[in-house]
């Protein structure tokens, strides 16, 4: 299977009335289940690489993107290759070389002129390089200096202008999600994502999702978004399996053991919300 474009799968997406499953990367294992996932289900993923998990690989962007690269090329399942959350310039220039189709640039903490002039310049370099450009408005939440509360929520005037000058192709949106939830309890602001998709015609990305629970997806999806976001329900599986694989075995020292075990984990987490995302419509079974 060749690496897919993340604009053609979120095209695909909208078309179908779904959404595209985007998943962090952190290792190896995160990728090969994310992969296996996907081919369970029979539904395309994109494999995110954000620039902290470039920084925990020591700023080496290539060694990760070459083995995703790969992976994608040898897999049954339809994967695609998303850099997520950049605020380096350096290394939003690296993307192309690397093998990403898209980039996801984040200036959402800059005031508005600042972040409108920056993202407009990415916009500009990913276009020259034939990369899809996400960027963000309004504040997401669950990191420093985010607050999870109305204030910071997307507005849908500011969203129209926002796209108008930045030229973005992708918008993700501040309506009720934070980044590293470990409980599924936030609600979303389904009236502001649908209104957010009448201003705007560029697909809506949903940050911060594994804190949000199915239904409420669900409902996101059918209300606009057409892309959503998932990190921290990857890394809850790996680790709850690797602590209980390591407790059932406190004098086993080979990793693959426990490894594998976190990997089938996230795998099954995987799987659930491709079968969320890709028809919403349906009820829970």
């Amino acid at each position: 299977m060749t690496l897919a474009r993340c604009a053609d799968l979120l095209a695909g997406a909208r078309a179908r009335g779904g959404a595209l499953a985007a998943f962090n990367v952190i290792t190896l294992e995160h990728a090969q289940a994310i992969a296996a996932g996907a081919a369970a289900v029979g539904e395309p993923a994109v494999l995110q690489v954000s620039q902290n998990a470039v920084a925990h690989h020591g700023g080496a962007l290539r060694p990760l993107a070459a083995a995703l690269v790969e992976l994608a090329r040898g897999h049954e399942a339809v994967l695609a290759l998303h850099l997520d959350h950049v605020t380096d310039e350096e290394l939003l220039r690296r993307a192309p070389e690397a093998g990403f189709g898209s980039v996801m640039f984040d200036g959402s903490r800059l005031p508005w002129a600042r972040n409108v002039a920056a993202t407009a310049a990415a916009v500009r370099f990913c276009h020259r390089h034939g990369l899809l450009l996400e960027a963000e408005l309004g504040r997401v939440g669950g990191k420093p200096g985010d607050a999870h509360a109305p204030g910071v929520r997307t507005d849908p005037a500011e969203a129209v202008a926002f796209v108008r000058e930045t030229g973005a192709d992708a918008l993700a949106v501040a309506v009720g999600s934070s980044h590293a939830m470990t409980r599924r309890t936030a609600a979303l602001d389904h009236g502001l994502i649908a209104r957010l998709r009448r201003a705007l015609g560029v697909p809506l990305v949903l940050h911060g999702s594994s804190g949000v629970p199915d239904e409420e997806l669900r409902r996101g999806v059918a209300a606009g978004l057409t892309k959503i976001n998932v990190g921290t329900a990857l890394n809850a599986a790996l680790t709850g399996a690797v602590r209980a694989r390591l407790a059932a075995d406190p004098e086993g020292v080979d990793p693959r053991r426990w490894l594998a075990a976190g990997r089938e984990a996230m795998a099954e987490t995987v799987e659930r919300f491709l079968r969320v995302l890709a028809r919403p419509h349906e009820p829970a079974g």
